[in-house]
């Protein structure tokens, strides 16, 4: 069994370290932060107006918004699969990601091109490709450059700076959408500079990360790498984990438009919703990564799903529409993703060679991405069949039976060697 076996001379932390509070991250880590943290900038601006101006600007159906949430979550699964064998095969995991990074923010200019939904929908999968490309090849530099019982923290660093760029995007978006009303194509102009800036970031201050393979895994025979990961069983009832809770998990998006409706909200304030969201996951990466290294991760991914039942169950609820409501969703789901996302990543780490730390990683967000993308779908035909309010109750029955699937069949065999 493959196991990496990096003594710490090995892991890539030559770059200096930052000072304060951060001081045992490894510079790498936090410079990939900063370059998340500034395309997310650039993502949520454009993220954070997508609904509307897709439904209320464009007339896209709610099943055909479902569609399209669903390529953001999963249609490049494919692509994340290619950009993690070609960064093993070549070790060249920044260049792979600096790849994707860079189409991300050509697909910025090329919505100032385009005006109809499905035009938009074929910029957006090529935005979504850039994102396949780049996401386990970063994700792979990270747990790279740190020790196995150091992910939760080196991922909960990323993810807190990742996130918040999604803080700053949509208070941006709102206050070009402030300046210029219906001002659309200036949010994404100034959404395509901020982009460009994080390619240039990436280019200037992440170092590559060195894979050193063991002497006895050099002298094996080679294998196909996804079937010697597919042995692995801690990675493998990772992905069963993730694909069967992703496939009720309704899409951040959809909730959002869900509020407003409660709320009543005018579409100006709209980009504000998932602000509140970010501030929430900003505050809590870093501890709830810390709280997946003690106690661990695949517990606390378990609860974050737990946390997001809680906010659909919020939404169907016949409470008041004000400041209660608000709270009572975009806490949880702003917990949900501290709990979740980078989370993930990190109880998957540990188990994956050096040598193949990008495929496995993809393998798990592929599987992950076409849940739900499958949901999405599910979800988005449930709206358009029998409105938003069944649509979302049938979705939170299906999570709280998935929760306590996976929980059953984990406790079972998986969970000593997911939490690793």
């Amino acid at each position: 069994m493959y196991l990496s076996t990096s003594r710490a001379s090995d892991i890539a932390g030559d770059t200096p370290a930052p000072k304060g509070p951060l001081r045992s991250v490894p510079g790498t880590v936090f410079a990939l932060g900063l370059v998340s943290l500034v395309t997310d900038v650039s993502a949520e601006m454009v993220t954070a107006v997508l609904p509307l101006y897709l439904m209320a600007g464009l007339g896209m159906s709610p099943l055909a918004f479902g569609a399209l949430d669903g390529l953001h979550q999963g249609a490049t699964a494919v692509l994340r699969l290619a950009g993690g064998r070609i960064a093993d095969r070549t070790r060249r995991h920044k260049l792979v990601a600096g790849t994707g990074y860079a189409l991300s923010a050509a697909c910025k200019a090329a919505l100032l091109a385009v005006a109809t939904p499905w035009s938009v929908a074929a910029v957006l999968a090529a935005d979504r490709t850039g994102k396949g490309l780049r996401t386990a090849p970063r994700d792979a530099l990270i747990s790279l450059s740190v020790p196995p019982g150091e992910q939760g923290r080196a991922f909960g660093v990323h993810r807190a700076l990742d996130t918040a760029g999604a803080l700053l995007g949509p208070l941006a978006a709102f206050g070009v959408l402030w300046v210029a009303v219906d001002g659309y194509e200036a949010v994404f102009t100034v959404s395509c500079c901020v982009a460009v800036l994080g390619v240039v970031l990436l280019a200037l201050f992440v170092r590559e990360a060195p894979v050193r393979t063991p002497a006895p895994a050099r002298a094996r025979p080679p294998q196909p790498p996804v079937r010697t990961l597919l042995r692995l069983p801690g990675l493998r009832g990772l992905c069963l984990t993730a694909a069967v809770l992703g496939l009720f998990t309704v899409g951040d998006a959809f909730l959002y438009l869900l509020l407003q409706r409660r709320l009543d909200l005018s579409a100006a304030y709209f980009p504000l919703l998932p602000v509140g969201t970010a501030a929430v996951f900003l505050l809590a990466a870093l501890p709830v990564g810390r709280l997946a290294d003690r106690l661990g991760r695949r517990r606390v991914f378990l609860g974050g799903h737990v946390l997001l039942l809680g906010a659909c169950l919020l939404l169907l609820a016949p409470l008041p529409a004000g400041a209660l409501l608000v709270a009572g969703v975009l806490a949880p789901l702003g917990l949900f993703y501290a709990a979740t996302d980078g989370v993930l990543m990190a109880a998957a780490g540990p188990l994956l060679p050096a040598e193949l730390r990008t495929t496995g990683l993809a393998v798990l967000q592929t599987a992950q991405a076409l849940a739900r993308f499958a949901g999405s779908l599910l979800f988005g035909s449930a709206w358009t069949l029998w409105g938003p309010g069944p649509a979302l109750a049938l979705a939170a029955a299906g999570l709280l039976l998935s929760l306590a699937a996976v929980s059953v069949v984990g406790s079972g065999h998986a969970g000593n060697t997911a939490d690793s």
